[in-house]
């Protein structure tokens, strides 16, 4: 199936989703705002990629390769030759919007437009263009270079052809996939988390357990690889701040609102591993 793809940001998930599609054989074209950041993006890549060589993962060749399947660009109009274009930008509605407005008049007719959103409805997301059947979630889970799953998301209005491509794409790249068949905020595993962590934060906040001993207990209570508090500060703490926010804005239920401490942490700048301190330091 490999083709052309068209990832927009060139972020942490972004260049992921770009470095595992072009391990697969797929020509990719990475955008961003500026040179600074797809540079950034397009470094993170390589770093990555030697990682796994010098694990013995991939082979030396192999690093060369992939990078040679991507290609970097400010411009939004490099995506009009893809044939799917997957959208990584800041988790806002507004601005997510109006990337796919431009996508709309930008890209062929036959193009899958897919979001990676984690949280945001893709209903929502799809109002702003033309073709809202072409629009359907893809979302993947950070680092994806290493992270398994994809939570595949139906908006209203996707179509089965649409859904069916988004999936064969994704498992070509070498992830599972489940379906969200309405795509409520949050979807499944967000809204999972999201509500897992309120709560966290609430014990950790009020004195109850240290973030430590929370993790511990999830951990080897209930079996998760990594604790909830531990996950955020992998995530970003203003990624699931807005996830919970979100999640919040759309069903006025209580449990995802979000703690005052997670509110004050972002506005300190403790954002978790990509600042050096979150719930731990780094």
């Amino acid at each position: 199936m490999a083709g052309r793809l068209a990832v927009i940001g060139a972020g942490l998930m972004g260049s992921g989703i770009a470095q595992v599609a072009a391990r697969a054989g797929w020509q990719v074209t990475m955008r961003d705002l500026d040179d600074a950041a797809t540079r950034r993006g397009l470094d993170g890549i390589r770093t990555s990629l030697e990682k796994f060589a010098a694990k013995g993962t991939i082979g030396a060749d192999d690093v060369e390769a992939a990078l040679g399947r991507i290609s970097v660009t400010t411009e939004l109009e490099a995506a009009a030759d893809a044939d799917i274009v997957v959208e990584a930008v800041f988790e806002r509605l507004d601005i997510k919007q109006d990337v796919f407005r431009a996508l709309d008049k930008i890209c062929k007719a036959d193009a899958v437009l897919a979001t990676n959103t984690s949280a945001i409805p893709v209903t929502q997301i799809a109002t702003a263009t033309q073709r809202p059947e072409s629009v359907v979630g893809t979302h993947f889970f950070s680092p994806v270079p290493m992270m398994k799953l994809c939570e595949l998301v139906r908006g209203y209005k996707t179509s089965d052809e649409t859904l069916a491509t988004a999936r064969a794409f994704a498992e070509e790249i070498g992830k599972t996939c489940v379906v969200v068949n309405r795509d409520i905020a949050g979807f499944v595993t967000t809204r999972l988390i999201a509500a897992l962590v309120v709560e966290a934060v609430k014990l950790v906040e009020s004195g109850v357990v240290s973030p430590e001993d929370l993790d511990v207990a999830c951990k080897l209570g209930f079996g998760h690889a990594m604790g909830p508090l531990a996950t955020t500060d992998l995530t970003g703490v203003d990624v699931l701040l807005h996830a919970t926010k979100n999640i919040y804005t759309d069903t006025a239920d209580e449990k995802f609102f979000p703690p005052e401490l997670l509110q004050r942490m972002v506005t300190a700048g403790d954002l978790g591993r990509k600042t050096g301190r979150g719930f731990y330091s780094y």
